[in-house]
């Protein structure tokens, strides 16, 4: 990390090299998410940015894989991407990938010419939520997007030659809208088709509107159980023709992995196995980590 600035990044990023470009969420609004809640938002300058690469570029200058933060760097202009990846394979002779986190807005503002440009330039894979398929749930918790914007995001970056992670938040509908959030979601991954599939469960962070909302009684928190049952019938209806998945983040309460569709018969084995096991806390949430 080449600045004092706190980053955040995928867990496939841990042995990228991270250059902070921006700081916090140009959104920041989602009702579950609190990872930049005390950061205002802002975009380093050209020359800010240079200086970064310059002396990242100095002390790392094998690196071949290389993150860009924070929250939603996609959202820059075409210009201003177009510089900065100029500048990092000038930079690291040995650049294979550059990878950011995206949303359907900022990746629907480039057009598939500017999009084909950025991946000439070594742009990889844009990190996507989008939690749920449901446009109610969507607009519950104040995403900011429509699934029907994020299916034509994901599939356009696709077409361009990128690669595109989509996560999903497992229990984000609570207990009254679960199954709708389960079906809608599959469905728009199944018209997504994307290369890469995260699923987490959504954790109340305190302070957050999604918390609250549990804490008034406005969402019921899924038990452990409902929260399996749900990720469930998620894999359940998934018609996925070649994703890697996986649900290994330490709030999934089963940690899986699998390449689809290939590996659905045994993912749902295994999940029903744990449904069948009695292990499960069919009362509660159970034992939830810190963060999400």
């Amino acid at each position: 990390m080449f600045d004092d600035e706190p980053r955040f990044r995928p867990p496939a990023e841990a042995d990228s090299l991270l250059l902070g470009i921006a700081t916090g969420c140009p959104w920041n609004r989602c009702a579950f998410c609190a990872m930049y809640r005390d950061q205002a938002y802002r975009v380093k300058t050209s020359d800010e940015i240079r200086r970064t690469i310059a002396k990242a570029a100095r002390q790392a200058p094998d690196t071949a894989r290389i993150f860009l933060a924070d929250g939603n760097v996609m959202a820059l202009p075409f210009s201003l991407l177009k510089e900065i990846l100029t500048e990092l394979n000038q930079a690291f002779p040995r650049l294979a990938r550059v990878n950011l986190y995206a949303n359907g807005r900022s990746i629907l503002a480039k057009s598939a010419a500017e999009l084909g440009e950025l991946r000439q330039l070594k742009l990889h894979t844009l990190y996507m939520g989008l939690e749920s398929g449901s446009e109610l749930v969507l607009q519950g918790c104040n995403k900011g997007e429509t699934a029907a914007g994020m299916i034509k995001a994901v599939r356009l970056a696709q077409d361009c030659g990128l690669r595109v992670s989509v996560m999903i938040l497992i229990g984000l509908a609570g207990r009254a809208r679960s199954l709708e959030h389960a079906v809608a979601t599959a469905e728009a991954l199944n018209r997504m088709q994307p290369r890469l599939l995260s699923a987490l469960r959504c954790i109340p962070i305190p302070g957050t509107p999604w918390d609250q909302a549990i804490g008034d009684g406005r969402i019921a928190m899924l038990t452990e159980t409902e929260a399996v049952r749900e990720l469930r019938e998620i894999v359940a209806r998934l018609d996925l023709t070649q994703t890697v998945f996986r649900a290994n983040h330490s709030s999934n309460i089963l940690p899986l992995e699998g390449r689809l569709p290939k590996d659905i018969p045994r993912l749902l084995a295994e999940l029903d196995a744990l449904l069948d096991s009695g292990e499960l806390d069919a009362a509660s949430p159970g034992r939830l980590p810190q963060y999400l």
